[in-house]
Order: structure tokens, then C-alpha cells, then sequence
């Protein structure tokens, strides 16, 4: 991912010293269980941490020789640990190492999805409990539709979230597996104990068949699970971009001083935020068809996985890392009208409130057919002519004559939908 959408901790993960860091790790543990069980000889696992080292560049240039990764690691370490060396990777084969390293700098990366999960819900509870009772428009089909409130609009999206945060630990613990399972996976090199204990330092659990590799399907949970997160980023970042539209005004992203809209036209104030993260949503789905694409490999062990996790591993981690937080930001700074929300409300001059109408009218014993043309028909004077609808209603001969007055006036009243949001507040928020 380039530096634009990296923040540095996420990046860190997956710099090359952390993922050598993590396979000299691995090594060790290795080695410090073969020791115990004395398959190697008594003072390896103190060489390799005494003189342990790596150089990435060195690694690098060892690679363009001998065209392996892993060999091309394990050749730099032994570089500076000497003699002792020669028991490192007993048994052992690349995928050993190299999955048992993804799947911690996975969880490693999933710990901080969480976190920017937990400052954006923190975000969206705040400003949802700010305008827990600002009455808006909803809609439907982008059509006004019937009033709700702000608050409850943002208790939707916090709510998803939270599912949203459940998956990602559902996620991290799908791909929290160890593989210390030698060629083909079947332990004949290697003991099944030096798997559990390798696995039980990295806070990881051993893979109960990993041919030689982790299974793929693994991943690919993982990555459609980042997925999800990223389609309710996109969710929220719409509404916002559709709220902040120059017809509507209802809401507006911060504009910093100093901040330019447009290199043309200097008035403008763009959604600049949302737009962002809905791009990075695109990014991170995209990485789910080649996870699942992933999961059909040759036999026990091919590494036509390999390439593409290089890729999407870091890329789609990092974009969702990235855009969690600058929506946590946008959340945080969100401009909110609600003067236009109401004015808005009443933009079509009380047409939200013809559910209200057609039910009090058949409570008055109108059919429901003869209720629902009726008042579709007046309704449809208000949208095509203007004017409002209780107006037209007071006037109409067949309405007058099954709703009094001032029955009529009490349905033109928004308190009513707001009756339940508390309920709805405290099924989302628990207050």
C-alpha cells in the first residue's frame, strides 16, 4: 500500500525486519522444543538468541542467488550465529515457517482493526446520544419516506459495527493456526510437540491437518470478513456523501482553515473524507475473490497463494486500518444542521405523514383500498401543486366526512415517531 494510506503501526506489521523477526522467533521456539526432546544438541537455542541476527538487505541479495526466501533467511542468520546453525530448521520446511508467520502478523494486523473498529463505534455512540431526538427525514428509495431522528439513523450504523467487530474476532481467531508439520504435513520429520510449543508461545493453536500449508479457506474467511467491514465503512460514508449534497445540507464534513475545495471554483466544500473511504472500500473487497481463489491448491502444497497474499495481505489491512480511522475522524468532526433536517421534514408540505392518515382512516371504518386512493389522491395535488397536505385534507369532502378537524390536525404531529427510540437506544447502546 503507498504511504498516503499507511498509518505507521499497521505498515510496521508488515515491514520485512518484523516478518524476519517473527520467522527468527519461530525458529528459536523450534529449536528450544527439539532441545528439550533432544534431537538437537543442548546450547542451540542459546546461540540462536545470543547471535541470531538478520540483515533484510542481505537477505535480499542472498535471494536474487539462490531464489528462495526461506533459504535465502535461514542462510543470512547463520551468517552470524556459526557452527550452531546447522540444527536450525530440523525437519522443517518453508511453509512451516512462512504460514505460521502470516497467521501472526494476521492477528497482529486484526488487533489494530479492532481498535479502529472501537474508536469509530466510540465516534458513532457519542454524536448517536448527541442527536438521540433530532428529528430528520428518513428515506426510502432516496425519497422522503417518514420522520426519524439523526441519533437513530447513527445507532444503525454503530450497531452494524459491533457485528462488524465480532467478525473481525471471528476472523482473528479463524486464522490464529500454527503449522510445524514438515513436508506434506505429516510429522515425519518433525515432532507434533515442537508444533505445540511453537504454537503456544505465539499465542497461536496447531493446525489440525495442514497438509503443507494452512488451509487456505482459512484466509479466505479472513479477507471476506474484512470485506464486511469495509461494505459498512461504504454504508456510512454514502449516507454522509448523499446528507452533505447542496440540496440537502443536512450534514457536512469539517472544513479545516486554510482547506480547499476545488482548484477551480472556490466556494466548494466536498465530502472528500467519505469519497476517500469509499475507494478504500472498493480495495479491500477486491482482495475476497483471489482469498477464495487461493483455497484451490495443487495437492498438498503449491505456491500459487503465495503471490497474491504478498499483495493483498498488506494492502487490504492496511486500506481498512486506514479508512477506520478516517471515519473515526470524520465522525468525530461531523458538522451537523439540524435547522435543515427540519426544514427538510417539511419540504413537501407534510406528505411524511400520509401513513397516519390512511390508518386513522380506516380505525374510522373507511376501507383500506378506498383509504389508500383517497388520500394518494390529495397527495399527489400536494406533490405535483404545492401546498400541504392537511390543508387539502380539511378541504376534502370525503376525508371531512370520516375524520373530524381536529383528529385530523393531531396526526400532523412528529412527537409520535420518536416514542420509541429509547427502546431502540437501549437494544443498541444497553442505555
Amino acid at each position: 500500500m503507498i504511504p498516503r494510506y499507511s498509518r505507521p503501526d499497521m505498515a510496521q506489521i508488515w515491514a520485512p525486519d518484523n516478518k524476519f523477526r517473527i520467522m527468527l522467533e519461530i525458529e528459536i521456539l523450534a529449536a528450544e522444543a527439539m532441545e528439550r526432546a533432544g534431537t538437537i544438541p543442548a546450547g542451540v537455542t542459546r546461540a540462536l538468541r545470543d547471535r541470531g541476527r538478520f540483515d533484510a538487505d542481505r537477505i535480499d541479495a542472498i535471494e536474487r542467488e539462490v531464489k528462495h526466501d526461506v533459504v535465502a533467511f535461514l542462510t543470512n542468520v547463520g551468517e552470524y550465529v556459526g557452527p550452531e546453525a546447522r540444527f536450525m530448521h530440523q525437519g522443517m520446511t518453508s511453509s512451516d515457517v512462512l504460514d505460521t508467520c502470516l497467521a501472526v502478523q494476521l492477528t497482529q494486523a486484526t488487533d489494530l482493526l479492532i481498535a479502529g473498529t472501537d474508536e469509530l463505534m466510540a465516534a458513532l455512540r457519542a454524536r448517536a446520544m448527541e442527536h438521540r431526538r433530532t428529528p430528520c427525514v428518513g428515506r426510502s428509495h432516496g425519497i422522503h419516506a417518514e420522520p426519524t431522528t439523526f441519533g437513530l439513523k447513527l445507532a444503525g450504523h454503530y450497531a452494524e459495527f459491533a457485528r462488524d467487530r465480532d467478525r473481525l474476532r471471528t476472523a482473528r481467531d479463524e486464522v490464529a493456526t500454527c503449522a510445524i508439520s514438515g513436508p506434506v504435513g505429516t510429522f515425519a520429520s518433525v515432532d507434533p510437540m515442537v508444533e505445540a510449543h511453537v504454537a503456544r508461545a505465539l499465542g497461536l493453536r496447531p493446525e489440525p491437518v495442514s497438509t503443507q500449508v494452512i488451509p487456505r479457506d482459512r484466509h479466505a474467511a479472513f479477507f471476506a470478513a474484512l470485506a464486511i467491514v469495509a461494505a459498512s465503512l461504504e454504508r456510512l460514508a454514502t449516507e454522509i456523501r448523499h446528507l452533505q449534497r447542496s440540496e440537502v445540507r443536512e450534514v457536512e464534513e469539517r472544513f479545516s482553515e486554510g482547506q480547499k475545495g476545488s482548484s477551480a471554483m472556490p466556494h466548494k466544500r466536498n465530502p472528500v473524507l467519505s469519497e476517500n473511504i469509499t475507494g478504500l472500500a472498493r480495495l479491500v473487497r477486491a482482495a475476497v475473490v483471489p482469498a477464495l481463489e487461493n483455497v484451490a491448491l495443487w495437492h498438498e502444497r503449491d505456491i500459487s497463494h503465495s503471490s497474491v497474499e504478498r499483495v493483498i495481505a498488506p494492502d487490504a489491512t492496511i486500506a481498512l486500518d486506514f479508512a477506520l480511522h478516517r471515519a473515526a475522524g470524520l465522525m468525530e468532526g461531523l458538522l451537523v444542521y439540524p435547522a435543515a433536517m427540519q426544514a427538510n421534514l417539511d419540504r413537501l408540505g407534510g406528505l411524511v405523514y400520509s401513513q397516519r392518515v390512511l390508518l386513522a382512516l380506516t380505525q374510522a371504518g373507511m376501507s383500506r383500498e378506498a383509504a389508500y386512493t383517497a388520500v394518494q389522491r390529495i397527495a399527489m395535488e400536494v406533490w405535483r401543486a404545492g401546498g400541504t397536505l392537511l390543508a387539502r385534507l380539511l378541504d376534502d369532502g370525503e376525508i371531512a366526512a370520516v375524520l373530524h378537524r381536529d383528529a385530523l390536525q393531531e396526526l400532523f404531529d412528529p412527537v409520535p415517531y420518536g416514542r420509541h427510540v429509547d427502546l431502540i437506544f437501549e437494544r443498541v447502546f444497553g442505555v
